[in-house]
């Protein structure tokens, strides 16, 4: 079955790439990435011998009666991960200055994230919105997961104005597993709020990464003369020189862009901010490669 955005040059990018936890998760098979659930629910792996500061509820009691020896048991602390899309697609990301609106670029990335997710064998949900929820699919690993998220992906388009804040929020409640959280945004929104939001998610264990999507135009302010701006999620506009407000303008954005970052960082959250003129797949291929390095 055919998906509009899941492109066969993408799944060859990124197909032999891995997206690895590297904070605690928690699942429910036995994968690659760390869980929290020490002997509960996991695997066994083995014994070793007991050394100094180990856990005593760990200690094999029954080999010790037998052999007078103290051993830990081990059990396998990896785990399957569940990985959380969460598409902003308020009526802002439906903008462009080239040929790709920001949602699609987002539907883009999510499509191949989900794609790699499913080949790990981790399980993958979507949620996408605008002022409300919009679709909200829970995390699953089975294979038929991913035609079911391609296709809300397919189906999405952009409309109403932007409440991400409280949608995060909202998310962060009903996702009691901690997991992986991606979020595709702009991030058009006020910065104090989305940030207390995502601190939500961290205050509930979860890993989140950012990908903060902006057009090339958003970054450069390229008009000159007399120009017409529409406000994309009300119905004001305004005529105005945007020479004359470039310098302060760009001031602004790069302050927004800082903020974010600076929080993110603060937050332990990967902060991931790219373009749309850049080809997704080379952005999703160099994001991998790199937290591959550093994780």
């Amino acid at each position: 079955m055919k998906h509009r955005y899941l492109e066969t040059r993408a799944v060859k990018r990124i197909g032999n790439l891995e997206l690895v936890a590297r904070l605690v998760v928690e699942g429910f098979m036995s994968g690659r990435h760390r869980s929290p659930l020490h002997g509960f629910s996991v695997e066994f792996a083995g014994h070793r011998p007991y050394v100094s500061g180990d856990e005593l509820r760990f200690l094999d009691w029954k080999i010790f009666a037998r052999q007078d020896r103290l051993y830990i048991k081990q059990y396998e602390e990896e785990t399957n991960l569940r990985a959380h899309l969460l598409v902003d697609c308020s009526r802002s990301m439906g903008f462009r200055s080239n040929g790709t609106s920001k949602l699609e670029y987002a539907c883009y990335c999510a499509a191949a994230l989900a794609y790699l997710l499913i080949q790990q064998r981790d399980a993958v949900g979507i949620a996408a919105f605008d002022e409300t929820i919009r679709t909200h699919i829970g995390a699953s690993s089975r294979r038929s997961q991913l035609n079911l998220v391609l296709s809300q992906l397919d189906e999405l388009k952009p409309s109403g104005g932007t409440n991400l804040a409280a949608n995060l929020h909202i998310l962060a409640e009903r996702l009691h597993r901690r997991g992986l959280i991606i979020l595709l945004s702009d991030l058009l929104d006020d910065p104090a709020e989305v940030i207390t939001a995502l601190q939500h998610f961290r205050h509930k264990k979860h890993e989140v990464i950012l990908f903060h999507l902006l057009d090339p135009a958003e970054l450069n302010f390229p008009w000159a003369g007399t120009t017409r701006f529409r406000d994309m999620e009300g119905s004001r506009e305004i005529t105005l020189n945007p020479t004359l407000l470039r310098t302060e303008y760009m001031r602004r954005l790069q302050e927004f862009i800082d903020r974010f970052r600076a929080e993110c960082g603060r937050l332990k959250i990967d902060y991931v901010q790219t373009n749309t003129e850049i080809p997704y797949d080379d952005f999703l291929s160099s994001y991998l490669t790199k937290r591959s390095r550093v994780g």
